[in-house]
């Protein structure tokens, strides 16, 4: 039987007191910036899911502070992904986080799934990301700022 992913999954914006905001680079299935995400495991809470994810992308721990900011955004599955969750599944739920600094730190990059990073201030990492959500979520931090 054929494993999916489940369709829920999490946005970490990592980011510093004075509004620097990292970004990864992703490799697959085409290369594009991004803030720490990743999908629910089974029977995974959100909570879990964001500290283990970005422990993978990134290897941060306990270097900040994690926060669930209570938001949530729903997506449609871009096709280039469709092949990973169930037939007939077609939106997935994102659950934003915050992972607050006190200024930029060195990352060690999961090399599977991402071969950069960056530390921008806010407005250039919102025109640098690929997805609305995750341009929604630094709208959303640059107006809580």
């Amino acid at each position: 039987m054929a494993r999916y992913r489940r369709p829920e999954s999490v946005l970490v914006i990592v980011y510093t007191d004075k509004s620097d905001v990292l970004l990864l680079k992703r490799c697959e299935p085409f290369s594009f910036w991004q803030s720490v995400t990743g999908s629910l495991d089974e029977n995974e809470a959100c909570a879990i899911a964001a500290e283990r994810e970005l422990r993978e992308e990134t290897s941060l721990t306990t270097e900040g502070e994690m926060i669930d900011t209570g938001q949530s955004r729903e997506f449609e599955i871009d096709p280039r992904w469709s092949d990973r969750y169930a037939p007939n599944v077609t939106h997935n739920t994102e659950y934003e986080f915050r992972y607050r600094l006190v200024g930029p730190v060195q990352i060690r990059l999961d090399d599977n799934e991402h071969s950069d990073y960056q530390w921008l201030n806010i407005e250039s990492a919102i025109d640098a990301v690929w997805s609305w959500t995750n341009k929604a979520a630094l709208q959303r931090l640059r107006g809580d700022l």
